[in-house]
């Protein structure tokens, strides 16, 4: 997959994340961090935010992945080889 591509599905991705940031009030790192080391437990009782914070969690997950492998195209190739410029008018 090209650079460009990561890029626009990253952004997909992050108007995903949004309403969850905007619902719960914190942002995607800290919530990912705080459910992956056992903080959020008591809300499973709930079936909206165990629901939420699955798909959260999901939709980050692959926010995630795609991040790492832009990271790595972009460390391989290089800014000025994946860098689009369109022609000027």
């Amino acid at each position: 997959m090209e650079i460009h591509a990561w890029v626009m599905e990253m952004k997909l991705l992050e108007r995903r994340l949004s309403p969850y940031e905007e619902k719960y009030g914190v942002l995607r790192e800290d919530f990912y961090a705080a459910l992956s080391s056992g903080k959020l437990t008591r809300y499973d009782e709930y079936d909206e935010t165990r629901t939420d914070f699955a798909r959260w969690k999901g939709i980050y997950e692959t926010w995630r992945r795609r991040k790492q492998a832009y990271n790595e195209q972009l460390r391989q190739r290089g800014l000025t080889d994946v860098l689009r410029v369109l022609p000027a008018h």
